[in-house]
């Protein structure tokens, strides 16, 4: 049998190697073997580090909002603590962005924050009506075909025994 070597598609493999480590240091942008190594292990770097950039970010944002609001005679986690009260929702970056560039803007935030903690958080007033006709509806809702067909029939709604359950709970009310 005849010797087959590869020829240009084990060429092309290798070339295609050490394109991606063009730039190594050493023998890693020179010999296939080691340039393979490195590219492989360059390709885990570049995942782990996609996802601890992130965190870095963050942490960064998180330092810069701390220092800013130190400045505002407040600390970073009663700050967010109070925009979460007053039910501001910013992100870090963008907080972290006015604390550098608009520091007017900032200090009415922290303000803000400031009167969130003071007061507390807001009450809201709730219409009797509503809860009765919410819960109306979860008690319908709840119920199985057969009884809602059965409260139907006793109401005299017509045309109830080939409805299906939504449209007997909207017949219903």
């Amino acid at each position: 049998m005849t010797r087959v070597k590869g020829g240009t598609v084990s060429k092309n493999r290798r070339r295609k190697v050490l394109k991606q480590a063009k730039g190594y240091f050493g023998s890693k942008h020179r010999l296939y073997k080691t340039a393979q190594e490195q590219v492989f292990h360059s390709g885990a770097y570049a995942f782990r580090d996609r996802r601890a950039k992130k965190r870095d970010f963050r942490k960064l944002w998180i330092t810069r909002i701390n220092a800013a609001c130190r400045i505002n005679d407040i600390s970073y986690s009663k700050f967010i603590n109070g925009l979460n009260i007053a039910g501001i929702t910013v992100n870090r970056k963008m907080l972290s962005e006015l604390a550098i560039d608009n520091e007017k803007s900032f200090a009415d935030l922290v303000i803000i924050s400031k009167n969130a903690l003071k007061n507390g958080p807001k009450k809201e007033v709730k219409n009797e009506t509503t809860k009765t006709e919410k819960s109306d509806k979860q008690d319908l809702t709840s119920k199985t075909l057969s009884e809602l067909k059965a409260m139907a029939k006793e109401k005299g709604v017509k045309g109830y025994s080939t409805m299906k359950k939504d449209d007997l709970i909207k017949e219903l009310k």
